[in-house]
Parts: structure tokens; sequence; C-alpha cells
């Protein structure tokens, strides 16, 4: 349900328009018997018993409200991916960072400001939820918009598995598998659907909003006989580049215009291929080359011939110029994240930022932050593997991710969005040398993709305090472990902000502490946080050395013991006597 109430707001570009309050009541439900791959029902994550989920869409300037219920049998949470929540942190969503989870048959409001403008999306941020379809596009107006246009669609990709996700979860984070292989998805769809159809219309310019919705995947993205304008990346304005394909890891979106055919005498299909470098194996009968058909005419089914490039596509986002020119600048404070996979001391194959897993604390962060006072400003409350950095206000933070694993990952950044200054090879041990720089107005988004045994640097100004998760998007990673938290200015976000008491009272429901450190305690003993789960060490721990020593003295015994016995065994000295051979 949809309510609109209008406001009266001024904006910075100076013109007064309607914006409005814009509340969406959401009641969270499990919607059966859903089949959108014609391959196997099962039952899905929907809203308002509804699924697909339809978008929401707001305008600069409106205030968002979603009203949430859940009525499933298990917690839940939403994050507005992409939006910056500048003061309203606990807005953002991802459980145990900036809120407690919703549990059962609770309540709860989100309500922010609309500052940005583009393709965004909502998703579940709990325990690989979205992946079940708790997920639907955010689109975003610009009353002044810079580029011309007929009309608007939305497209989404995403991958699509058959079994229920804490199902896939628990086989993944599993001692049985040592490798770390992740589930793979049955199918890949569009819009939800594998039987969804478009419709141009002769000469139209049609501006589509494509999002990865995806927990795993990253696709190609293609149009049969149409070129595609990139105009928007993550909220961006871009200068308009012309492209033949889009390559898209989970999580980012684009804005591109089609110019529509001046004839009907032909249609076209729209190409959405997996990615299906990182899949360990291939479900039987899975098809990564997903197809939708654009009818000029539905009458007849003359089609284009096809011009998919699939995995041959050389688009580079990193080509991309921001329609508003931001130099990159000098970096105050520099963190370096060096990105891996290992099996850790729990027997799992965990994926980690400088060899150390991250795992939620007993609080959110959020209300650490909010009732530790001065000691907010010490990192060490957050967790002894909360992977927390502290940042300065206003500080230019550059992030350096190495990374280690053979495969590429995409990276999201939650209040910002970065700049994607520089890129290379192997391991970026300072060596400027060996860096691909893009300093002159780099492109800038909120989900980078991080090559395989690559690096990648990225720039943001820390100007939202507030607690911000930067993690892996593919799902099963994050679970896993591949997440850091960027702690920013404790002391002015206490100075300008509190924490609303509904974020406190979902703490209660769900039986979990609201204010205090890692541990739930005001203080900073943070015995009883979550803590342990580390890199095997690589020689032996003092356990092991004693164990050991153990086994040596033991062996080095029964050793004694065999030539002693030989040595005294009556029945050798008889046969010695007698000058015979032992029996055999």
């Amino acid at each position: 349900m949809r309510v609109v109430t209008l406001v009266t707001g001024l904006l910075s570009l100076s013109s007064m328009i309607q914006a409005a309050r814009v509340v969406y009541d959401m009641n969270i439900t499990y919607v059966d018997n859903i089949n959108p791959d014609n391959l196997k029902p099962r039952q899905v994550v929907g809203v308002n018993g509804k699924w697909p989920i339809p978008a929401v869409e707001v305008t600069l300037g409106d205030v968002l409200v979603m009203n949430v219920h859940n009525s499933l049998n298990e917690p839940t949470a939403l994050h507005a991916h992409g939006q910056f929540q500048n003061g309203t942190n606990w807005m953002d969503g991802p459980v145990m960072v900036t809120q407690c989870a919703i549990p059962p048959n609770h309540d709860l409001q989100y309500e922010f400001n609309i500052t940005q403008t583009g393709t965004f999306w909502i998703h579940s941020h709990y325990m690989g939820q979205y992946m079940d379809g708790l997920r639907f596009p955010l689109i975003i107006h610009n009353p002044a918009e810079p580029f011309k246009y007929d009309e608007e669609l939305t497209v989404t990709v995403s991958d699509w598995y058959h079994d229920q996700s804490s199902n896939n979860l628990q086989k993944f984070m599993s001692v049985y598998n040592p490798t770390g292989a992740e589930p793979v998805p049955e199918s890949g769809l569009i819009n939800d659907n594998a039987n969804v159809t478009f419709n141009f219309v002769p000469g139209k310019i049609y501006r589509i909003h494509v999002i990865n919705i995806s927990g795993f995947a990253t696709f190609f993205y293609s149009i049969d006989g149409h070129q595609m304008e990139i105009i928007e990346v993550d909220g961006i304005y871009t200068k308009p580049q012309l492209v033949d394909s889009l390559y898209m890891t989970a999580a980012q979106r684009f804005s591109v215009l089609v110019t529509a055919k001046n004839t009907t005498d032909t249609n076209f299909y729209m190409h959405a291929d997996m990615d299906t470098v990182m899949f360990d194996s291939l479900p039987e009968g899975l098809n990564p080359n997903i197809t939708a058909p654009i009818y000029y005419n539905s009458d007849h089914q003359k089609f284009a011939p096809s011009q998919d490039v699939g995995g041959d596509s050389t688009f580079d986002d990193m080509t991309l110029v921001p329609l508003y020119n931001a130099s990159s600048v000098g970096y105050d404070h520099q963190v370096n994240l060096t990105i891996d996979f290992q099996v850790t001391t729990d027997g799992m194959n965990r994926g980690m930022f400088n060899e150390l897993p991250y795992l939620s604390p007993l609080v959110p962060s959020v209300n650490t932050m909010f009732s530790m006072g001065a000691d907010a400003m010490n990192v060490d409350v957050y967790g002894p593997q909360a992977q927390a950095f502290m940042l300065k206000h206003l500080d230019m933070i550059e992030v350096v991710l190495n990374n280690l694993d053979g495969n590429a990952h995409p990276f999201h950044l939650h209040g910002h969005v970065f700049q994607m200054v520089g890129r290379g090879e192997g391991v970026y041990t300072g060596n400027t040398s060996s860096v691909t720089w893009l300093l002159d107005n780099p492109p800038q988004r909120d989900t980078i993709r991080v090559d395989g045994e690559g690096f990648s640097i990225i720039r943001f100004r820390a100007d939202n305090p507030g607690i911000w998760m930067f993690h892996c998007h593919i799902d099963w990673h994050l679970e896993s472990g591949l997440a850091a938290l960027f702690i920013t200015a404790p002391d002015v976000a206490q100075e300008r902000m509190a924490l609303p008491q509904a974020f406190k009272d979902i703490c209660e429901a769900g039986g979990t502490p609201s204010v205090g450190n890692a541990a739930g305690k005001m203080s900073l003993d943070l015995s009883g946080a979550p803590n342990g789960v580390t890199l095997i060490p690589d020689g032996f721990t003092a356990k092991g050395k004693g164990a050991m020593a153990a086994c040596c003295i033991s062996a080095l015994i029964g050793m004694a013991a065999i030539v002693w016995y030989s040595l005294n065994d009556p029945q050798r000295k008889v046969r010695d006597r007698m000058g015979r051979p032992p029996s055999r």
C-alpha cells in the first residue's frame, strides 16, 4: 500500500517543488508455489502477499516511509542500497551493524529523506534472505533531469535458487565444504520471470534502469541491434557513453538510453548472460544465457539475428566519466584491506580481510556508538573481530584492496559513493608505478569489481558520521566474514543525532542487548564478545608442541622397549647356543 502526502520543499536546485511524504505499508510474508523459472515451484519471501515485489518510486526531496511488519517465522531487516542515510544511520539496515533484526510478528518503521536520484534497490540484509526473494527496485526521479527521454523501464537481472537460503548457507558454511564452494544458482531471471516481454514504440527514447539484484552472479547485458548510452551508474550521472554491452556485478546498477527503431518489421532480444567463471560446477539444466523478447510488433515472430557477446564483452566501467567534475585529491588516511579465503579455526572456509573474518557483535555497532559516550572513540569497543577502522570527520580516505583470490569480487560501501582512482595486477605495495591511475574526474559508484589477483584503489570523503559497512556483495562471502566497518566520527554523530527509541525496543523484543560494547557491557571489558575464529597457525601452538613432545617421548620409550626385549629374549639366547637359525 502506498500513501502520498504532499509537502512543500525547497531543493538545492533553487526551484520550488511539491515534495511528498511517501508511505509504503509493507507486510513481509511468505508466498507459496512461486515458479519464476518454470523449473521448480518454491516458497519465496514477498511483500503484502505478492511476488515479484513492485518497485518503490519516489522523487528527489521526498521523505520515504516504509512501515514494515514481519509476518515471517524468522527475523528480517531492509537496506535501501546506495542511500547515504546522512543523519539517519540507524535506517541503513544491516543486522547487528545499524539495527537489530525485526523479530517475527513485530514492526519497525524506516523513514529517511531522499537526497539522491537514479537507480537503487531495497533488499533484506539478514542471513542471505534477499536471495529468497526479498529484493525490489528503488527508482528516484529528478524534477530537473539533465537527460531527455520519452519513457522509463526497469529491468532487473538475478540468479535464482531452488532451495531456501538458510539451507544453502548451512551447506556452504560447513566443515564438510573445506574449499568454500558456493551454492550455484539453478537459473537466471530477467524481472524475476522467465517469460517476461517488453514492447518498444518506434522512435521513442527509453531510459532503462538496469539492476543486478543477484546474490552471487555477475551478468553481461545487451540488446540485439541497439546500442546503449550510459547516463548513470549507481546513482551518479555520467557523461553519455555508447556501449554494446554492460558487465554488472551483484548490486551494481546502470541507467542507459536506448533509441527504438523506426520500423516494426523486426523484433529483438534482450540478453542477460551469467558469468559462470566463479561457479564450481554447472547444475544440470542450467541455462546461463537468459533472453527476453522486445516486441515492436507482437503479431509476428521475426527476430533479428543474435548479437549477444556474453563473456566477450569489452565493457570497462573505469572508462566512465562523471557528468559533474570532481577530480581526486590526496588522501589523509589510508586503509589497507587484503582479501583472501582460508580455512579457520572453526574448520570452515571463510572470507576475510587482513587474515581475520568479520564476526557480528552482541550489540549493534550503531547502538554501541550512541551508548558508550567518549569510549565510542575507542575502536576496541566494537569488538575484537568487528574489523573496525576509526575515521576522522572529513578526512579523505584511501582504501587499497588487494585481492589474493583468483576470482573477481564486488565490494559495496554503505553510506557513500567513492572515486575509483587506481588499479593494477598483483599486490599493491606502495609502488605507484604499478598503478593505472585515474585522478582527473575519476569514475564514481558505490559497488566496485576488484579483479582476481589484482588490486583496486578507491577514495571517499568521511563526511557522513556513523557506522558504515564495507563488504563483498556476494552474499555467501558476506556471511562467511568478508566485511569490515568504517567507524566515522562517533563524537560528531553523538553531537548531531540520537538513536530513536524504536531501534532500542526492537533489540529488546528480540532478546538482544540495546546498549553497551560488543559484549553488551557498559565498560571496556570485551570478554564474551564474539572472537577466536582465526587462521589456523602455520606452526605448532603451545598445545601442539606439547602433544608433539609427548608423541616423541612415547616413540623413544617404545623403541627402547623393543630393543631391550630383543636383547633379553630367552628363546634367542637358546637358539644362539645351539647354533640354529630361528624357526619361521
